[in-house]
């Protein structure tokens, strides 16, 4: 396997930025994919160990591209996350007033980040989507649009001037990025750790997203991501794309995959990983009949009454 890591390219864009605060990242060989599509396709091929992909913002939620692509394919598994503050920049080649732009490009997920900005300043110009923020910015110094929202610091590797800064509609936004290789053994548990997992229900049913639900709600584990996906079978049919609180090897989230394992038609067991947040979060602690200890009691308990012992 090449000591490589794959991520959504070129250079210059957020990913890459979040991407370079991981320690491991200074020993691997870090190479640009056009899309999240090719950077995930990489790893599945053994072209590279691992590739760094925006899942999440604070705006929009999930990032859909990345969530389709883990969802389908080869099984693929989320080993890390990072988080990054984003603010955005407006990128023009040299010499472009704002008065001169009558085309703006970024990636998709960049759009609802700046909407009022770009109705405030810039209300008649022609928006297209970018294949990231970094791609707009190289279209830009080609010519193909007058500007690009991508961060401040691609300004210089594109040739181009940040004409604002500072530009973001809501405080305080953050994206979130996930490093994703193929399956293998999860790290062991930090205390603060995320699941993620995909299910599919067997049917349609009055109550079936209630039904997986409560098998994270009646051992008091909470939610932190949920989204559903088509599963491209006809209107109406869904996936749901969950993270929650909790790592495979705690008891209470071992015995909610056992209830989601039976009562869904499919599970995709996405990874157990730190949280980005572990030194801010307020990490609740289990209810009083959630904790690993009481589950490890019931089953004994179980085993005894199993054996006459009771």
């Amino acid at each position: 396997m090449p000591a490589s890591y794959a991520y959504l390219g070129p250079e210059g864009t957020f990913t890459e930025v979040a991407l370079r605060t991981l320690p491991e990242a200074a020993t691997r060989e870090l190479i640009p994919y056009v899309s999240v599509q090719s950077a995930l396709d990489a790893v599945r091929a053994g072209e590279a160990e691992a590739a760094f992909v925006p899942i999440e913002n604070s705006v929009e939620g999930g990032i859909t591209t990345t969530l389709d692509e883990l969802v389908a394919g080869a099984p693929l598994m989320i080993y890390r996350e990072v988080l990054l503050s984003i603010t955005f920049a407006l990128l023009v080649r040299p010499g472009t007033k704002l008065s001169d732009i009558k085309t703006v490009t970024a990636h998709p997920a960049a759009q609802p980040q700046v909407r009022n900005w770009l109705k405030a300043h810039l209300p008649d110009a022609l928006w297209e989507s970018a294949a990231s923020n970094a791609d707009g910015a190289r279209l830009v110094q080609e010519g193909r649009y007058d500007a690009a929202f991508a961060g401040e610091f691609a300004a210089a590797r594109y040739g181009l001037q940040a004409l604002e800064t500072g530009i973001h509609d809501a405080e305080n936004a953050q994206t979130r990025f996930v490093l994703v290789g193929r399956p293998a053994r999860p790290a062991a548990p930090t205390g603060a750790d995320k699941t993620s997992v995909v299910l599919w229900q067997r049917d349609d049913h009055p109550g079936g997203l209630r039904d997986l639900l409560g098998e994270f709600a009646s051992r008091g584990i909470n939610l932190m991501l949920l989204q559903s996906r088509p599963t491209g079978a006809g209107i109406g049919n869904y996936c749901f794309c969950i993270d929650a609180e909790g790592h495979i090897a705690d008891r209470r989230m071992t015995e909610a995959l056992r209830g989601l394992k039976r009562i869904c038609l499919q599970v995709r067991y996405l990874g157990s990983y730190p949280r980005a947040d572990a030194g801010t979060a307020d990490v609740r602690a289990p209810l009083p009949w959630t904790s690993d200890e009481e589950f490890v009691a019931a089953a004994d308990w179980v085993a005894r009454c199993q054996d006459g012992r009771f």
